[in-house]
């Protein structure tokens, strides 16, 4: 398998998860890098029955689709390599925006035709991540020395570069008002929001680098966030008025809300005692499965963002004057991600997709919820 278009027979199994007793379908057994799209989006298509994942089994990162549960596996990306996070489907189901180098792209999942939405010169995109109705995109850029992000309209128009003095990761689109960007800043302070024309750009919570506060996106349709305080709490903000309340305390990691939002799921480490639902509603917990992941980099021993010294002592241990810190930052200090669950649910919300290298190697999970 080495093109798009390519099929390979299913490698799905299916075992009891040994704490919950609920079925886990292992979608992928290639001796490779692989996982699914990134907690902030589904990896699933609308209509449920096709998966997108992310593998390295050609040698770069590349895209590819599973039918669920035992489907055959096919190619979907063959040319240079993917941002391996970065896809996004399209509301229709039929189309895959995604990232290469300084480019967003669109893929026909029917005729594995590319289309090139916008190019930036000399930068490197971060994952696309598209408004409700597939009508408008935003992605993180390093371009030179400047940091921000890029917004505009998928057809290609419209589009303008928002510049910010830190890193930035994981801009989003309010689910409710697509002119408001909800973006974070790296390191502290975290959160902030912008309006898509690059008006409106301020701190919604100001805190230091002793606060972790990580992961945030919009609670479903409330229209409000909902953010961990790393390892603390689990936490909503009111769009409207920046309250703060506590939903629930413990070590929540990732996390990913129901449309309603009314339930939140996250993985969790130190310990990772495995991923659970989370009613906003009182804060109560129940584990979906346990999740097997090994939850790779040293940051997450603490409780602060990492600072000048952590990444000048992890490219030490590295050996490698050559990386970069962002590469650092990706490869010790904060991951390899894809040693992370990240966890995220199928459109009906019965199922949970997940990434673990519990046999050696990550692979692609879904499980039912209990």
């Amino acid at each position: 398998m080495n093109a798009p278009g390519s099929v390979s027979p299913s490698e799905h199994s299916v075992f009891e998860d040994q704490a919950t007793h609920v079925r886990v379908h292992q979608m992928t057994s290639h001796p490779s890098i692989n996982h699914a799209t990134y907690f902030l989006q589904s990896s699933f298509t609308p209509d449920g029955e096709t998966l997108l994942f992310t593998s390295y089994r050609t040698g770069t990162a590349q895209l590819f689709e599973a039918g669920f549960p035992d489907g055959g596996i096919r190619q979907l990306t063959g040319a240079g390599a993917i941002h391996p996070f970065s896809a996004a489907i399209h509301p229709s189901g039929e189309l895959v925006f995604f990232v290469r180098g300084g480019e967003i792209l669109e893929l026909d999942r029917g005729t594995l035709k590319e289309r090139v939405i916008v190019s930036f010169a000399d930068a490197q995109l971060g994952e696309c991540s598209p408004d409700r109705k597939g009508e408008w995109l935003t992605a993180a850029i390093k371009q030179g020395s400047q940091s921000g992000i890029v917004a505009g309209r998928v057809d290609g128009t419209r589009w303008t570069m928002i510049p910010f003095p830190r890193t930035v990761i994981h801009p989003q689109f309010h689910p409710l008002d697509p002119e408001w960007i909800e973006f974070a800043g790296d390191p502290a302070p975290r959160m902030h929001r912008v309006r898509r024309d690059g008006t409106g750009l301020e701190c919604l919570y100001q805190h230091g680098n002793d606060e972790f506060v990580v992961h945030e996106t919009f609670l479903g349709d409330t229209g409000d966030l909902v953010f961990t305080v790393w390892p603390k709490a689990l936490c909503r903000m009111n769009w409207d008025t920046r309250r703060i309340t506590t939903i629930s305390e413990f070590n929540a990691w990732h996390i990913t809300p129901n449309r309603a939002g009314t339930l939140v799921l996250c993985d969790t480490n130190h310990p990772d005692e495995g991923l659970f639902l989370v009613n906003v509603d009182g804060g109560g917990r129940r584990r979906v499965c346990l999740s097997g992941a090994s939850n790779q980099g040293s940051q997450w021993k603490t409780s602060r963002y990492a600072l000048k010294e952590d990444f000048e002592r992890a490219r030490s241990a590295a050996k490698s004057g050559a990386l970069s810190w962002m590469e650092v930052a990706a490869d010790t200090v904060y991951g390899p991600q894809w040693t992370h669950p990240h966890p995220s649910f199928s459109p009906d919300e019965r199922l949970v997709v997940f990434a673990s290298d519990r046999t050696g190697h990550p692979q692609v999970y879904v499980a039912e919820t209990p």
